[in-house]
This record gives structure tokens, sequence and C-alpha cells, in this order.
């Protein structure tokens, strides 16, 4: 594959369509329990609703970054040279690009949101010390054809070869009847063996009623907040080899040392999931 220049993923096409500040956005929601400043009033509010129910979703995300750096630390480590990272967010510290390149600095990164802002945030990104293995793509999780199919992703990634596919912290904005589970179906799918599919996904198992009434604060963002049960959250890894120690919540997750304290309050799922040479 061609090596791509900044200016080739950089061009004028790109350029964001007009932002609606007046309604929450998850990705800038979730900037904002991070402690970023890409965010606006409507997405505080919403967040400052689900903190009052729930202190500890600040924690939360930031277990939920803290487990995107160890998976992708991971996945360069065992090889793994590219990525798809489907729901990014707003681009930060600890990136999927900046922990991968800190592994493997010739690994390829395509962030795919559905958020014009990201496109803003991904320009700053995309002019770093390799802006020709990264790139970023608007297009929503619900029409994975579309990702898939997109040239931008084409251009950058090649499908013959191993993928590693991030859905982190982003399916539980996928609701039942917009058939989550078949959407991540259509992405195993299409991946090579000896691609990964790597998950986090919020759940009620450990508090229903407080995490039911944290997660109404979504209610008027432009995505609602689906709790799933382990169960279905195991079942997006059908078909694949679950990673040690499997589906676990996420600070036990081949954590780095000690597992904090408080850890059993954070109420998302992880895993990291594997198709082997013999999954068809």
């Amino acid at each position: 594959m061609a090596e791509l220049s900044g200016s080739d993923v950089l061009n004028s096409d790109w350029t964001p369509t007009e932002i609606d500040t007046s309604v929450a956005h998850p990705a800038r929601m979730y900037d904002y329990y991070l402690g970023g400043k890409d965010n606006y009033a409507a997405d505080r509010e919403a967040a400052e609703k689900v903190l009052a129910i729930l202190p500890e979703g600040r924690a939360m995300a930031l277990a939920n970054r803290a487990f995107l750096g160890r998976a992708v630390r991971y996945l360069a480590g065992v090889g793994i040279r590219q990525f798809l990272d489907i729901g990014t967010g707003i681009p930060g510290p600890g990136s999927t690009s900046e922990t991968a390149h800190t592994v493997a600095p010739d690994a390829r990164i395509v962030y795919v949101d559905n958020d014009p802002i990201v496109l803003t945030h991904a320009r700053a990104l995309l002019a770093g010390d390799r802006p020709g293995l990264t790139t970023v793509v608007q297009a929503d999780l619900r029409s994975p054809g579309d990702i898939l199919d997109h040239p931008e992703v084409r251009r950058v990634l090649d499908f013959d070869e191993p993928v590693a596919v991030l859905l982190v912290a982003v399916l539980h904005f996928i609701k039942t009847d917009e058939d989550p589970a078949g959407i991540v179906e259509r992405l195993k799918q299409h991946l090579a063996p000896g691609s990964y599919l790597v998950v986090s996904h919020g759940t009620g198992d450990f508090d229903p009623d407080r995490s039911e009434a944290a997660v109404r604060g979504y209610d008027k963002a432009t995505a609602p907040f689906v709790l799933r049960d382990h169960k279905e959250v195991a079942g997006f890894f059908d078909g694949l080899d679950l990673v040690e120690p499997g589906v676990v919540q996420l600070p036990w997750w081949r954590p780095d040392g000690e597992v904090p304290e408080d850890s059993d309050r954070i109420w998302l799922y992880a895993g990291v999931g594997h198709k082997s040479q013999a999954t068809s």
C-alpha cells in the first residue's frame, strides 16, 4: 500500500458541516467527563445531570480511557498495525494513534465519528508527527457499510490484513431496534483472520435503579444510553476467541498494576476478541 501524505488526508472536501451546539452530544459529554474543553453548555448541563445521580461517572470515563490505552498497547504488542476506531469522540491525550505509535510507529489509524466537531479537532491530530498514517471519517456506526466502503477508510486500511476494530463506549448509544448485534456481526464478517474486536459497554448489572436514573441524562442528547447486561455484551464476541481475562469490568481487563479501590463501582464491561485463522 502506498504511503499517505498529510495533504492527502487534510483535503478541502472535509470541511465540517454546521455544528449544533444546542443539543448535547455523547462525544462532547465524554470530553467534559475527562476534563476537556471541547464541549458546550448543553453538553455540560446534560453531563452534570448524570453526575448528580452517578458521581462515579467521571471515574468511569477515565477508566474507559485507561482501558483503551491498555487494549491498544496490547494489540500493537501482538503485531496489529491497523486500527479502525469507531465512535472515537474528540481526540485527546491517550488517543488511539498516540498510544499505538508509541509501540508501533508505522501503525495506521482511521477514526470514525458522526459528530462534525471531531473533524475540526482531528485536523490538529492529523498535522502531528505522522499525519500520513492517521485519518478521520465522518460516518455513523449505524451504517457499517458506509464505513467499510468509505474510500478514505479503504485508502488507509487494507482489509486483507488484520485490523483491530475499536468499539469503545459507543455500542451503548445504539438502540436495540437498531440491531447492535447485527452491526457488530457485519464488521466481524469483513475482517481478515488475525483481526481483533475491542468493546467497552455500560451496564446496569450492579445498581440497576441508579444506573437507569443516570442514563436518563442522555434522553435529550443526540443518542440515548442503553444499558446491557454481561450476557448481551459478551454476545458481541460470538465467533471470536476472547483474550484473557474475557469480558470483565474495565479495571480488571489486564490492569497495569493493582486494581484501584472502589473499582467495583466502574459499571462498564470490556473485552477483546480475536478472529482466529480458523474463523470463517
